[in-house]
């Protein structure tokens, strides 16, 4: 799709009448490790990717471990694109620079048997409406929350997004649930659905936040609108509590 009707995707209007939208572009990583490859994945991101990234004049570019359990970790990277063609721009880049071929060689060279990952998947993810760039949370302690609602189809999706344009996010931030970024999946998976990240002090923080949400009479008002009925809306929600990397521009 060409980055025009990327821009124009539903839910998404412009600021004014023939203004190009200042809408964020994302491509958010999940690399899956494998046991005991932490190490080398994390200096590939601090001596390769994030030094190629600052090159490109990308960022701030976001590091964020999630803890599975039996040894299982898997390190999200959110890069902060110029326009929705950066991705592909930012790769090709990657694949030609013999700055960043030397550093990540490392983790690119090797036996099949020593390799980092399991896997990495990648997606590019577009701002909303009434969220449609990264608002970068404060550098102290914190742990962030992402979360992903998979929806029916394309006019479910709308209908989950334009809860948010029509007071939820407003709700999200007056009762703690402060928000880093609001986007639609473009291309990638899964599809169709909505990402965000939020931020906390901690844990208890983030518990609490929820429960004043849960509680809040605007969002019993809200949900209870058989429209915005998350079993209309929503297929399934991915919970992920993150805490961000030592050297995490986010």
């Amino acid at each position: 799709m060409a980055a025009s009707g990327l821009a124009t995707a539903a839910g998404w209007t412009g600021a004014a009448e023939g203004e190009a939208p200042q809408r964020g572009f994302y491509e958010l990583r999940a690399y899956h490790l494998r046991p005991g490859r932490q190490d080398r994945l994390e200096a590939y991101l601090q001596r390769a990717l994030l030094p190629a990234a600052q090159r490109a004049e990308l960022g701030p570019v976001g590091v964020f471990l999630e803890q599975e359990g039996e040894g299982k970790t898997t390190i999200w990277v959110l890069l902060c694109h110029r326009d929705a063609s950066g991705a592909a721009m930012f790769a090709e880049r990657l694949a030609s620079e013999a700055e960043y071929l030397h550093a990540a060689s490392e983790l690119l060279a090797g036996p099949t048997d020593n390799a980092v990952c399991e896997r990495v998947e990648s997606s590019l993810l577009g701002g909303i409406a009434s969220m449609p760039r990264l608002e970068p949370p404060s550098p102290k302690p914190r742990l962030f929350n992402l979360r992903i609602y998979e929806s029916f189809n394309t006019a479910s999706l709308h209908k989950k997004i334009e809860m948010f344009h029509q007071g939820e996010l407003a709700i999200f931030r007056r009762v703690g649930l402060t928000p880093v970024l609001f986007t639609e999946t473009l291309v990638g998976t899964p599809l169709p659905s909505l990402t965000y990240l939020l931020v906390f002090e901690d844990d208890a923080a983030r518990t609490a936040a929820w429960q004043r949400f849960r509680s809040d009479p605007e969002w019993q008002r809200m949900k209870a609108i058989p429209e915005y009925a998350d079993s209309r809306l929503v297929s399934r929600i991915t919970n992920k509590v993150l805490m961000p990397a030592e050297y995490s521009q986010i």
